[in-house]
C-alpha cells in the first residue's frame, strides 16, 4: 500500500485509489495509517469521529465505515493475492489495525530522514545533514491532510507532525548557516518569521543571516519586530539569549561569524 498523509491525502493499492469520497471513512482510514501496524481502539477511533458525545449508533456506523473500507481494498488486492481486505484491516480486540508497514506511510520517510540529518547535524556533518533534511522536507506537499475533515485525535497528529516539519526546516537552517549560506536563507528566513512571528529560534536565524550578509539594522528591526510582538500578544520580552543576540550585532561582535546552530545564541 502507498499512503500518503503530508499534504492531500491520497492511499492507494496496486495503483487503485482507495479513497472514499465521504469524510468520516476518510478520516477512519487517516488515523489508521498513522498508527500503522497498531491496533487503533475503537474508543479512539469514535472520539475522532464524534467527539466526546457519540450518538447511540457510533459503534454501529463505525463499524459501517470500516465494511466500506474493507470493499475498496478487496477491489484493489488481487483475487488469487496471499492476502485478503480482512487480513489488511483487521479487527483486533477492542480495535482494528491497518496492517501494514510503516514504510508505505510517507510519514515515516520523512521521520527516518529528519533523525538521520539531525545526527549528522551532532556529528558536525552539515554538508550531510543539509542534504538529507532537505529531502526530508520534499516529502512534504502541503498541510498534512489537507483535504480530510480531523476531529479531536486527528487535530492532535496534525499538530504533531506540522510542528515536526518546521523543527526540521530550524535544524536545516542551522546546517545551511554553518555552511555559509546566508545570503541564500534570506527570504526564505523573511517568509519563516513572518508567519512565525513570535517564533525566537527563527528570529535568531533570521537575525545571524542578514547580519552576516552585511544588513545590520534590518537584523536588529527582526529583533525589534519579534519583541513588539511578544510584549503586545503575551506581555513577555525576548529571552536572555536572544537579547544577548542582539548586543553582540549592535557592537558587531566577531564571534557571530562562529554562529553555526541555535545553542550558539549565547555569543
Amino acid at each position: 500500500m502507498d499512503v500518503k498523509i503530508l499534504g492531500s491525502f491520497e492511499a492507494t493499492e496496486n495503483g487503485v485509489a482507495l479513497l472514499p469520497t465521504a469524510g468520516k471513512p476518510r478520516q477512519v482510514l487517516a488515523l489508521l495509517a498513522l498508527q500503522a501496524g497498531q491496533v487503533v481502539p475503537v474508543s479512539t477511533l469514535m472520539e475522532e469521529l464524534w467527539g466526546t458525545e457519540p450518538p447511540r449508533s457510533a459503534q454501529t456506523t463505525l463499524q459501517t465505515y470500516i465494511l466500506q473500507l474493507r470493499k475498496r481494498l478487496a477491489a484493489a488486492l488481487p483475487a488469487d493475492g496471499p492476502r485478503t481486505a480482512k487480513d489488511v484491516l483487521t479487527t483486533r480486540y477492542g480495535g482494528y489495525l491497518l496492517d501494514i508497514t510503516p514504510e508505505e506511510v510517507d510519514v515515516h520517510a520523512f521521520e527516518r530522514m529528519t533523525a538521520a540529518g539531525r545526527r549528522a547535524l551532532d556529528l558536525g556533518d552539515r554538508e550531510t545533514a543539509s542534504r538529507l533534511l532537505r529531502s526530508a522536507l520534499a516529502v512534504w506537499r502541503g498541510r498534512a491532510l489537507v483535504d480530510v475533515y480531523t476531529g479531536m485525535r486527528l487535530s492532535v497528529e496534525v499538530t504533531r507532525l506540522e510542528e515536526s516539519r518546521l523543527m526540521a526546516v530550524e535544524s536545516r537552517v542551522d546546517a545551511d548557516l554553518a555552511l555559509g549560506r546566508h545570503h541564500a536563507l534570506l527570504s526564505e528566513l523573511a517568509v519563516l518569521t513572518a508567519r512565525h512571528p513570535m517564533h525566537e529560534s527563527l528570529c535568531a536565524q533570521y537575525m545571524v543571516a542578514l547580519y552576516r550578509s552585511g544588513q545590520q539594522w534590518r537584523a536588529l528591526e527582526a529583533f525589534t519586530s519579534l519583541r513588539e510582538c511578544l510584549v503586545e500578544e503575551l506581555g513577555v520580552t525576548p529571552s536572555p539569549r536572544l537579547q544577548e543576540l542582539q548586543r553582540a550585532i549592535l557592537v558587531s561582535d566577531p564571534q557571530l561569524d562562529r554562529f553555526t546552530n541555535r545553542s550558539d545564541l549565547t555569543v
